[in-house]
């Protein structure tokens, strides 16, 4: 302990204390132990850090030392090694260990009575909380002490743990104003805490946490309650709600089928018995998508007749016709491309009398094997300079005189020889435009005919669509003279078919 801690000591001990400890020494002079009333008063509960009280032994004579005889001091040697040692007083006034008190110097009839020393306050382990340290307490001397012989310090005396210092008082005046100081029972000794883990935070207060999980145990509360509600309420909402909801309507879709080798007359009935508005004549005429020009055809070509694709369309209710028309010219250009015009070329046509071809070969073919066939007749007249003969062409050209879609009639002799562009019995080399608007399969017959050197066909006598094929004009009249009689024989019509 340095210097400066002993005269702190020193300092703190009030005047009550000093007061006791001459009233002792003088006691010690006169050879006498202290009266009941004259004993220092002992702090409540607080046991004696030393020797039992002197009026707990057991009387001893009355032997004390003479008033001549010098006190018994015990030499440094024989002290036992935690005695204190003798305070002195420093250059201030202050008490100061190893010097003699100036003002008190010792008297006769024993030795001066050795101060209690504070060790150093050191912290507890841990986080423990300490209890503030009391001030010193005076400890009353026992019968050896009175008896002149040396102080032995007890075990109960040594403090375990040293306790804070108190603060002293700044003057002497609020020494005296704050009166006597009571003795503080001696400090108890607190287990060390363990200290955290290295490497983990300190442990959060047991209140702090306990707060925090209560108070996020009320938000997932309140959370939790929040869904429940929401969820009741889409439950009643979707059961009160489930009788008003409507199926929503299918659209409905217009089915428009156009089978191949319709012309425009007949495609415009079907459009109007699917109740699309507007005019499918007046659409079919014209339209900005394509141009019969582009594809060979005169200036003069009054309609779009050839170029309007059969096929199977869906519509809404009440489309416009305008709308099937273009579908249908959108149509016609994915199946008449690139191809389809080297083709033409390669047989000495233009696009547009391939698709004229095409139109009579829609219409002339009952069954498909007739396709190439038919289409190399064409050619083979056309090369020859032949007029050709085809019946189709005649039923157009009454079609469009009358302003019927479909005359399904037998050609009168009169029809045979009617005054129009499309009769090819009166007249050389193809039609002006196609006759109908041929599928994908007609135009891959006018693209690709067969090769086959027939000049002349007829439908069969037997009524099931096939055609007789002959290369010379007295087979044919042959084959033509058995299909008028099976017509006469039918009643004017034309014959049904027998073959199962």
């Amino acid at each position: 302990m340095s210097r400066g801690d002993r005269s702190r000591q020193a300092r703190e001990r009030s005047a009550e204390e000093r007061e006791r400890a001459r009233a002792e020494r003088e006691r010690r002079r006169a050879g006498r132990e202290p009266g009941p009333d004259e004993r220092p008063p002992e702090p409540p509960g607080a046991p004696l850090t030393g020797a039992p009280p002197a009026d707990a032994l057991p009387p001893e004579p009355s032997v004390g030392p003479a008033a001549d005889e010098p006190p018994i001091v015990p030499a440094a040697d024989e002290r036992a090694p935690d005695a204190p040692e003798p305070l002195g007083e420093s250059f201030a006034g202050e008490p100061v260990a190893g010097e003699p008190v100036a003002h008190e110097a010792p008297q006769e009839g024993g030795p001066l009575e050795p101060p209690a020393r504070a060790a150093p306050f050191e912290p507890p382990a841990g986080n423990a909380a300490v209890e503030p340290p009391a001030a010193s307490t005076s400890v009353e001397p026992s019968a050896e002490a009175a008896a002149g012989m040396p102080l032995e310090p007890s075990a109960e005396a040594a403090p375990s743990e040293a306790l804070p210092q108190t603060a002293p008082l700044e003057s002497p005046a609020e020494e005296a104003a704050a009166g006597p100081s009571l003795p503080a029972p001696p400090a108890q000794r607190l287990p060390p805490t363990a200290p955290p883990p290295r490497g983990l935070p300190p442990a959060a207060p047991a209140g702090l946490g306990v707060a925090r999980r209560s108070r996020r145990a009320r938000v997932g509360a309140v959370l939790a309650l929040l869904a429940a509600v929401v969820a009741v309420f889409l439950v009643l909402q979707s059961l009160f709600h489930s009788g008003d909801a409507k199926t929503p309507p299918v659209p409905v879709v217009v089915k428009v089928l156009i089978p191949e080798g319709k012309t425009r007359l007949q495609i415009a009935q079907i459009a109007a018995a699917e109740h699309l508005s507007g005019s499918y004549l007046l659409a079919s005429r014209h339209s900005p998508l394509l141009s019969p020009q582009a594809y060979g055809a005169p200036a003069a070509t009054p309609t779009l007749e050839g170029f309007l694709f059969p096929a199977t369309y869906f519509t809404n209710p009440g489309e416009s016709a305008d709308h099937l028309v273009e579908e249908q010219l959108i149509a016609f250009r994915e199946n008449f491309g690139a191809s389809e015009i080297a083709r033409a070329h390669a047989l000495h046509e233009t696009p547009y009398q391939l698709l004229t071809v095409a139109s009579m070969v829609e219409r002339e073919a009952l069954i498909p094997s007739d396709r190439a066939k038919i289409a190399a007749v064409i050619y083979n007249r056309l090369r020859q300079g032949m007029p050709l003969g085809i019946d189709a062409t005649i039923y157009y050209a009454v079609e469009l005189r009358d302003g019927i879609a479909t005359y399904t009639h037998e050609l009168t002799e009169a029809q045979l020889h009617i005054d129009s562009a499309y009769n090819t019995r009166t007249h050389t080399g193809l039609p002006p435009t196609p006759i109908s608007n041929p599928g994908a399969a007609a135009i891959m017959a006018a693209s690709y005919p067969a090769n086959v050197p027939y000049l002349y066909y007829v439908a069969g006598a037997d009524g099931c669509g096939e055609q007789v094929f002959s290369v010379s004009a007295s087979e044919f009249e042959a084959d033509a003279a058995a299909y008028h009689a099976a017509v006469a024989k039918n009643g004017g019509h034309p014959p049904s078919c027998k073959k199962k």
